[in-house]
Parts: C-alpha cells; sequence; structure tokens
C-alpha cells in the first residue's frame, strides 16, 4: 500500500548512547555477533575456510563382494564377503575398524549406554525378562567364523562390543590396498517387538515374514582428516559414518521371495517370470506405476512356502552402505522417472504387502519419483539409476531403497493422517538418499547434518506435492512448544547424538526450521537456495562437518551469518521480541527562525594534548627524525600555519565562518507536513536470541504497510533497541511478527494497539534546515572542528 508518504523517514535508534549505557549498567554488550573464531576448526589443505573441501582433500574406498543366505526356517542370515579397502590418506594404518552393528541385538554383545531407570506402576513379564541379574546371552549379534587376508591366512582381531578392530600384520601405507575376506552369521531379531532398524516381521494371518537386512555385514568405519577412526560405539541412536564404494552382492533366498535393493538387479530374467519380466520393461518406459508383482501374485504366494532357493545379483557403484529386502508378501510397482537436470533416467518403485495395497499402489511410487525431482532441483541431481521405497511399518534409511509405513484398516480405508503420514515419510526416507547417502556427513556424531538438512528439504517437497500439505516441522510456528521449554530441557543443537534428550525436536525440527527462517527472512530465496546447492555440490560423495556447511552458506551467499549458527545451532536461546512502548507524537512547525551569523574565531595557539605522551618526547630527542611540513597546505589552512617551531602565525588574525540559521516552514510546506505522525516503538529482547524485526502497521483507514529490520539491528545493544517512523496516516495497531516467522515463543507481547485515542500525544520540532557550502555542523569552546566545516563527516 502506497501512502502519500508512506515512509518520510525510517530509522533505528539503537539506544548505544552514553546515557544510555549509564542506564542499564551490564545490559551490553554481548558476543551475539562475534563472529566464531576458534569455535570453527582451523582451515587447512583438506578443508579451507571457503567450507569447499581443499586441494588436499582424500577419502578412503572400500569395495564390497558379498554373498548372502538367507535361512527362512531359522531365521538367520549367514554371509561371506571380501572387502578391498584402499588406503587414499596421507598416513600409514596399523590397523583396520569395522563396525557390527547387529551387535546392538545383543544382551552380551552391546554397547551397553546405561541410562537412568525409575520403578514403573506396571510392567509386563516380557520386560521382566530383560532384568535377569546376571544378564543371559539372548543369543543374538555377530558369529565371526573367519577373517582372513586374500592369500586366506588368518588375521588377528578383536571385538570391542559393537566394533572390531582388525591387527595388520604389516602397516597399509599411503596409496596401498587390502583385501579382507569375513564370514559372519547371526540370527535375525524380530524388529517389532526388539526394535531396531533390521529384521522379521512376521504376519501371523498367513505365517509369513517380511525381511528388512539392514546393517547385516561387517561395514568399514570412516578414517577421516577430521575425526581419524570413526568408532564410536553403535547404540541404537547414533547412526552410522561409512566409506563409499561399491557393491556386487548375491542374495540367496526362497524361490518365491521378491527381493529388492541398494542398486540394479543384475539377473532380474533369471529370478522374474515371464509375465513379471516383461511388466518390468513396460515399467522401465512407463509414466504411471505398473504393477511388477501383481496384487493377485502376492496374495497366491502367500499361501505356499517354497523350499525351492533362488539368487538375485545386485550391483551398486558409489555408495555407502546396502541395504535389501525380501519376502513373498510383496506386490511390486514401478515407473520411470527423468532428472531434468542431468536427463537421469530412473527406475522408481515400491514393495508393499497386501496390509499396504490402498495406500501404497495409489502414492508411493508417484512420492518416489516426486521426490527424487524435487530435491535434485534444491540441492544435486539425483545421480543413482533407482530409487526404491518398502513398506515395513516403519522408517529407515539406504542409498536407493528406505523403509517406511503406512497400512490401511483390514477393510482397505485410510484415515486423512494416515495418508499424509505415509507420504510425508515416504519422501522424508527417499530424501536421505541425499542426505547422508551422498552428502555423507558423520551421523554418529552429528545428527542433525543429515536430519535436520534432510527434514528441511522434506518441508520444502511436501509444500511442492502438496501446498496445504500439513508439514510438522520445518516452518517457524511448529517448533515454538520445544524453543519454551525451561532450558534444563534444552541441548543446543551442536550435541552429539548420544547425549540428545529432546532427539526429533532437537535433531530433525530444530535445523529444520532454522534453515527455512534463513531462506524465508533472513537471507532470502535467492541467495539461500543458491549457497545450498553449493554445498551440496562441493559435498558430493565426500564427508562434510558442520563448519563445511556453517562456512560454504556463508562463502556463497555474502552473508555474515556467524550470529545466526551461535543462537540457533550452539546456544538454546528461544525468540521473544516484545514490543514495550510506543511513544506518539505531531510536529510542531510554528518555530522562529535562526539567522545566519557570522562567526569569528581567533588563533591563539596550537592545539596541543594536556599529557605530553613519552612517543612524542623521544621522538623530538631523536636526530633521525624530521618532522613533516605541508608548504602547499601551510598557504591554505590556517591549521598548518601554527607554530611549528619553523615560522609564527600572527596570533591576532581573525578567521570567519558563515553559520546557516534554520528557518521556519511557509504555509505550503504546514500544509505538505500537517498530517504527519512520528511513532518511536521500543522493544526488547526478552528470549536472547537475536531475530529480524517484522512489523506491520495497520492504519485508521484499513490499510497495511510491512516493514522488516535485519537482525542487525541489535548488533550494538542486545537487549533493547527502538526504531521511529513517521506517517501521514493514523495508525491503529501494530503487529510484531505477523506470519510467525520467527519462532517467537510469546505471542503476546507482539500487538500494540491505539485505540483510537491520541490525548497523549506529543510534539516534535520541524524546521526547514538550510543546506549550504560552509555551514558549521558544530563548534566547541569557540574553536572549530576543520572537517565539520569543510562539511565533512
Amino acid at each position: 500500500m502506497k501512502l502519500k508518504v508512506t515512509l518520510l523517514s525510517v530509522f533505528t535508534t539503537i539506544g548505544i548512547t552514553a546515557q544510555n549505557i549509564q542506564n542499564n549498567p551490564g545490559s551490553n554488550h554481548g558476543n551475539k555477533f562475534e563472529q566464531l573464531g576458534t569455535i570453527l576448526p582451523t582451515p587447512n589443505i583438506y578443508r579451507t575456510a571457503s567450507g569447499s573441501p581443499g586441494n588436499g582433500y582424500w577419502q578412503n574406498k572400500a569395495d564390497y563382494d558379498i554373498k548372502a543366505y538367507l535361512d527362512e526356517d531359522k531365521r538367520n542370515l549367514k554371509g561371506s564377503e571380501t572387502i578391498t579397502y584402499y588406503n587414499n590418506s596421507p598416513d600409514d594404518l596399523d590397523y583396520l575398524w569395522l563396525q557390527l552393528d547387529e551387535n546392538e541385538q545383543s544382551t552380551v554383545k552391546k554397547a551397553d549406554y546405561a541410562s537412568s531407570s525409575t520403578l514403573p506402576s506396571s510392567t509386563s513379564d516380557q520386560q521382566l525378562k530383560t532384568t535377569d541379574l546376571p544378564v543371559k546371552d539372548n543369543g543374538y549379534g555377530v558369529t565371526l567364523e573367519k577373517v582372513t587376508d586374500a592369500s586366506g591366512a588368518p588375521l588377528s582381531y578383536t571385538v570391542n562390543k559393537t566394533m572390531m578392530r582388525i591387527d595388520l600384520p604389516k602397516a597399509l601405507k599411503k596409496g596401498e590396498k587390502i583385501v579382507l575376506t569375513i564370514d559372519w552369521n547371526y540370527n535375525i531379531p524380530n524388529r517389532i517387538k526388539m526394535g531396531g532398524r533390521g529384521g522379521y516381521e512376521n504376519f501371523a494371518e498367513d505365517g509369513n515374514d517380511l525381511y528388512t537386512i539392514t546393517q547385516w555385514y561387517p561395514r568399514m568405519c570412516v578414517y577421516s582428516d577430521f575425526h581419524g577412526w570413526q568408532n564410536h560405539q553403535f547404540t541404537g541412536r547414533g547412526e552410522f559414518a561409512l566409506v563409499f564404494g561399491n557393491f556386487k552382492v548375491s542374495m540367496n533366498v526362497p524361490a518365491d521371495h521378491i527381493v529388492g535393493g541398494t542398486g540394479e538387479c543384475r539377473n532380474y530374467d533369471q529370478v522374474l517370470t515371464s509375465d513379471q519380466l516383461a511388466r518390468y520393461r513396460k515399467a522401465e518406459t512407463a509414466s504411471e506405476p505398473v504393477e511388477i508383482v501383481t496384487f493377485d501374485e502376492a496374495k497366491k504366494a502367500e499361501k505356499n512356502h517354497s523350499k525351492q532357493r533362488k539368487t538375485w545379483i545386485f550391483e551398486a557403484h558409489d555408495v555407502r552402505d546396502f541395504a535389501w529386502t525380501a519376502s513373498r508378501k510383496f506386490v511390486w510397482d514401478g515407473m520411470r522417472v527423468v532428472i531434468p537436470e542431468n536427463n537421469n533416467k530412473v527406475m522408481a518403485m515400491s514393495f508393499y504387502p497386501k496390509e499396504a495395497y490402498g495406500l501404497y499402489r495409489k502414492f508411493s511410487t508417484k512420492a518416489v519419483a516426486h521426490t527424487i525431482k524435487t530435491y535434485s532441483e534444491f540441492t544435486i541431481p539425483y545421480p543413482y539409476p533407482v530409487a526404491q521405497s518398502v513398506e515395513a511399518a516403519n522408517g529407515m534409511e539406504y542409498p536407493m531403497i528406505c523403509f517406511n509405513f503406512g497400512r490401511t484398516e483390514k477393510d482397505g480405508t485410510y484415515s486423512e493422517g494416515t495418508k499424509n503420514g505415509m507420504i510425508g515419510v515416504v519422501i522424508h526416507e527417499v530424501g536421505h538418499n541425499f542426505f547422508p547417502m551422498i552428502i555423507n556427513s558423520d551421523e554418529r556424531q552429528w545428527t542433525w547434518m543429515d536430519e535436520g538438512l534432510n527434514t528441511f528439504t522434506e518441508y520444502l517437497t511436501e509444500e511442492k506435492w502438496d501446498n496445504k500439505f500439513p508439514s510438522k516441522r520445518g516452518p517457524a510456528w511448529t517448533i515454538v512448544d520445544y524453543m519454551k521449554l525451561p532450558k534444563n530441557q534444552l541441548e543446543p543443537i551442536m550435541s552429539n547424538s548420544e547425549n540428545i534428550v529432546q532427539f526429533g525436536p532437537n535433531a530433525y525440527s530444530k535445523p529444520a526450521t532454522g534453515l527455512n527462517i534463513l531462506r524465508e527472512t533472513i537471507m532470502g530465496r535467492e541467495l539461500f537456495d543458491k549457497a545450498f546447492k553449493t554445498y551440496a555440490k562441493r559435498w558430493a560423495f565426500k564427508h562434510p562437518e558442520p563448519a563445511d556447511f556453517f562456512r560454504t552458506m556463508e562463502d556463497a551467499s555474502g552473508e555474515d551469518l556467524d550470529w545466526f549458527w551461535r543462537g540457533w545451532f550452539y546456544g538454546t536461546d528461544p525468540v521473544d521480541i516484545a514490543i514495550d512502548k510506543v511513544t506518539v507524537a505531531t510536529p510542531d512547525m510554528d518555530l522562529p527562525p535562526k539567522e545566519t551569523k557570522e562567526l569569528q574565531y581567533t588563533v591563539e595557539k596550537p592545539l596541543q594534548n594536556s599529557f605530553e605522551d613519552i612517543s612524542k618526547i623521544k621522538n623530538r630527542e631523536d636526530k633521525n627524525i624530521s618532522f613533516y611540513v605541508d608548504k602547499d597546505k601551510e598557504a591554505q589552512d590556517f591549521y598548518y600555519r601554527y607554530d611549528r617551531g619553523q615560522e609564527k602565525v600572527d596570533a591576532s588574525k581573525q578567521y570567519t565562518f558563515k553559520a546557516e540559521g534554520n528557518s521556519a516552514l511557509d504555509n505550503k510546506e504546514k500544509e505538505k507536513f500537517k498530517n504527519i505522525t512520528a511513532y518511536q516503538i521500543d522493544f526488547t529482547n526478552k528470549g536472547g536470541l537475536v531475530m529480524p524485526i517484522i512489523l506491520e502497521f495497520t492504519f485508521e483507514d484499513g490499510s497495511k504497510l510491512y516493514d522488516k529490520s535485519s537482525a542487525q539491528i541489535w548488533r550494538l545493544n542486545e537487549q533493547q533497541v527502538s526504531k521511529t517512523y513517521y506517517f501521514d496516516k493514523k495508525l491503529k495497531s501494530i503487529q510484531l511478527d505477523p506470519m510467525r516467522e520467527t519462532a517467537d515463543i510469546d505471542t503476546s507481547n507482539n500487538f500494540w494497539s491505539f485505540d483510537g485515542s491520541n490525548a497523549q500525544i506529543s510534539k516534535f520540532q520541524l524546521f526547514k534546515q538550510k543546506q549550504g557550502a560552509g555551514t558549521t555542523r558544530g563548534a566547541s569552546n569557540g574553536r572549530v572542528n576543520p572537517m565539520q566545516a569543510a562539511g565533512g563527516k
């Protein structure tokens, strides 16, 4: 809305005058706008100050050739793997660390991070079994059968809970590789009863299992420039730090099982029926999902438990992990989706039991396709040939495959909440292909770097799926309940995964919300999107750390965001900005004019400090120092004709300056400004976290006006600031943060109403100021400042 004099002047009173400081002792100054400095690691040849990988950046690699045997009767998985590990680091490695994640399911092999416990009011017999002392071995966890080198010679190893160290007979030097062979097996846990990410789910009605085989093979730990060996124990909370490589995996399963896995199947012609293979070929060019294994075929397969076997062979390149699924219950559909940015033709596919058919057949594969296309817009083009969603009653992510929930009622109906929850989790888990499967952060240390960044991009993707999608994480207002919790219930985002109490809000919601605030409110979409894509491009198929993200976002945008990282990621302060007071004033335009004066000054003697410091004394005594005299300036500037010990200036000579006065407004000018009203708005930062000040003005005629001041308004006083506005309309009300975009935890102090009363309006003087050369801006003690006399600042 354009006003006749919309904003004659909009300026900020920061409140950092000497009087203000005296009135607010200790109120200023904190460190909210100081640079992160030594909080971030020192840049080096591996990671630069700009946030990009340095010219010395390196990372190791591991290739896997795995053969797996699924014993459905015993619910046991047997495996044999050959690992080729490449040492690209500058260091000699005396030993290697591998992860044995299945040990977390064992009562005696797990990491066993103890937690406080209290006496419950009731408990189950199953829970009581877990309290037996001494602890009994439940039979789960990895059983190692053989660990050898390429020649078959045994290698010495030590298992420490969920980690295994292999001691090498000689150091693995820079540029060398080593080949290892490991045979193992483990009992597959019931993941519905025992929890965890992998295992089986039993469907009692038809007597079938659905297997999600994850964290199932001994996996190389990351050895990096930043951390060395990332061998922190797996407790079930902090997820994974993994090495990129190539995989070839053979899965021997019952012949009536359908298998989906990371990468591409190389022998569909051997494991599918001719009809299924024909449907798969059709799906490769289809723009709508095609059932490759039909609903009727899946129901029929449930009734027969084949004792025959089939081997499915998968290959995947440039991935950090491999997961797979198997069941005779699966309906399987797929379609082709093209990623415009790189013209990559991807098979989007879904696997689901009949219990999820009513939802998954309609939405899953389409959501997969939508996700990889949308994430490609905001990050990097999706590089893999496959993207898959598997209904498995819970959510978890792996390269090119993920496990989600979404079952209907027995009659095939479902609620709107179940539908939206299913679509949201598919988007989230498929989105993890980008964070951390490609932009490969250390999940064991920093959950927010994959969950938070992914949840933010999930929010963008949900919006493009349905503009009215009821997203629960991302919008600023959704984080308020968490932010207003007592400080002793909060941790900074920059906390290790194992030490977070409010895990979902801290690692998912708050970082996602912070990024959305950056995009919408602080940086703007253009700057943010460019910086975010730059981060994704720089660190695709690499191992970024938090500083790499923070630095890249600033480097690519030109925005100093250290204040935001400091407050939102390293702190626990909430946003609570309050309107404390509004002062209203109208102009007093009947001022008597001030006449122009001729000001005369006499040069009495040179201005000198009252105390001669030691430098001046030593300089005069030093015969090697000659003092500068500017002959040209002597001729035009009386200050250079002071007594410098070389010539005298006539002390009786007077110097004249013309000081322009102020004149009163004429009638035309008075008419122009008669309706102007000034409003000084005083704000207090009650929460501690600085944010932009966003205002909505509503005028008496119903019109509105919006104004936003950047967060830097708080840089000189982090507790109190003021802003003054001049309008030619009367205000009815002022609303702070009208769109709830800063996560302000108390909106009760964000509104000011004038109630139509102007009884307390005061006056401010309004005059016409003459502007002319030589106008004196100020004088002190009869002497003029030459910069002011010249009109300088």
